[in-house]
């Protein structure tokens, strides 16, 4: 759907800004340009955007960032929380590679590189009929590309690093693309993290497992509280390949994030869950769409979501089955916990289904801490403000469970116990 002639100063800024460079990304850019050309930023008469309005939400001009370090970068790479557990780092500033805060593994088995500085073309999927990833097409400057070749273990988890801190209005965009060839396995965090100005981030990572390849992908979002993070991850999975994604997010003034897994061979696994711990007036949207194409896989989502003051959350969760996906076990859920009376949430969980051997549902729920779990706890003594953090942590704490690093999980379960003892 085309949007309407007049262009907001933000649709205005991006396509003014446009410069698809003289790099190898140049025709990359070009097609993300003109895919987003078309369509704009996305707006509420859009079925799958109606609940975040960008046109409206994203009221001024951030045009495309030059880059560039601004502000005490040091201090905010420091904070990352899970620096101590990964063994190698790229980190990105402003959307571009920083090699004196990058720490890459060793070359062999395991490729790792920045799009800026790789000789040649990499792979990078198609445009996708979405706003956002040709938004992201057009004008990246940068971002991981992580090549596993197959057998290999890479199990020692690396870390990509994005930090965004800007005096002046941009939007930084990168692009991650993760490979795993037939057998091989790999942990990677992604963590994004920015200082206190208006700026959005846009950031995309492609998944590409083998035969047999195992993914364990941690994301935390812990952006800058007056930015814009918009994401997308599209993994596409082979034949008995096994993903586990966790996001936790945490900061933004807005969120969208997206996820797009399409099972590609049999006897796959897929895990995807996630935490939103929201206050103030912060606004999250997560869309997720699981295609299964083929026999014999199996999908999982839960998200856990809890929201405070004026804050509103969203999952939009829809499980796809085509019709020769028979024996099929697909599953999700979302659970919300409202910790105000202003606070919002909104669910809209999907099945498509047109295989009929299939074992698939689906289920959401909203509501405040249960008061006969509040009475038990204060009746044994414990003062009223402890135990609320007490349910809310044990409510939460259910999404970490999908993640299997038990170091992670206490990061995690620390995370939530800030959040909680801030609010």
């Amino acid at each position: 759907m085309a949007i309407a002639t007049q262009k907001t100063a933000a649709e205005t800024a991006y396509l003014e800004g446009f410069d698809a460079g003289g790099d190898w990304l140049a025709a990359e850019r070009q097609k993300g340009f003109d895919a987003f050309a078309v369509t704009g930023l996305p707006h509420r008469r859009m079925e799958d955007w109606k609940w975040t309005d960008l046109r409206q939400l994203i009221g001024k001009a951030y045009p495309p960032a030059k880059g560039g370090a601004v502000g005490d970068i040091d201090a905010l790479a420091a904070k990352c929380p899970l620096k101590d557990i990964a063994r190698g780092h790229l980190t990105f500033v402003n959307g571009e590679y920083d090699a004196g805060r990058s720490q890459l593994p060793a070359s062999g088995d395991v490729e790792v590189t920045a799009l800026s500085t790789a000789s040649s073309a990499l792979p990078i999927g198609e445009t996708a009929a979405d706003p956002i990833d040709g938004l992201n097409r057009a004008y990246v400057t940068d971002g991981a590309f992580i090549r596993i070749k197959a057998g290999s273990n890479a199990d020692a988890p690396l870390e990509l690093v994005f930090i965004n801190s800007s005096r002046a209005e941009a939007t930084f965009t990168t692009r991650n693309v993760i490979e795993l060839e037939d057998g091989a396995s790999a942990t990677v965090f992604e963590t994004h993290m920015g200082g206190h100005d208006a700026y959005v981030s846009n950031s995309v990572t492609e998944v590409r497992l083998g035969n047999g390849a195992r993914l364990d992908r941690v994301k935390l979002q812990m952006e800058g509280a007056a930015s814009y993070h918009l994401s997308n991850l599209k993994a596409d999975l082979g034949a008995e390949a096994k993903l586990q994604d966790f996001t936790l997010t945490m900061g933004s003034a807005t969120t969208r994030q997206q996820g797009f897994i399409t099972f590609n061979g049999e006897h796959t696994d897929a895990t995807v869950s996630g935490a939103f711990l929201l206050n103030r007036k912060q606004h999250n949207d997560t869309r997720l769409v699981v295609d299964h194409k083929v026999p014999n896989c199996v999908s999982r989502e839960l998200f856990k979501c809890v929201m405070d003051d004026e804050a509103r959350g969203i999952f939009q969760g829809k499980v796809i089955v085509r019709q020769d996906a028979q024996k099929t076990d697909g599953k999700q859920s979302s659970h919300a916990l409202l910790l105000s009376p202003t606070a919002e949430f909104d669910a809209k969980p999907e099945l498509e289904i047109y295989a009929d051997d299939v074992v698939c549902g689906h289920g959401a729920t909203s509501g405040d801490l249960d008061e006969n779990l509040l009475f038990y706890l204060r009746a044994r003594g414990i003062p009223e403000k402890k135990a609320k953090s007490m349910l809310i942590s044990a409510f939460v704490a259910e999404s970490f469970d999908d993640v299997d690093n038990e170091a992670v999980r206490d990061v995690l379960k620390d995370l939530a116990d800030s959040w909680l003892a801030a609010r």
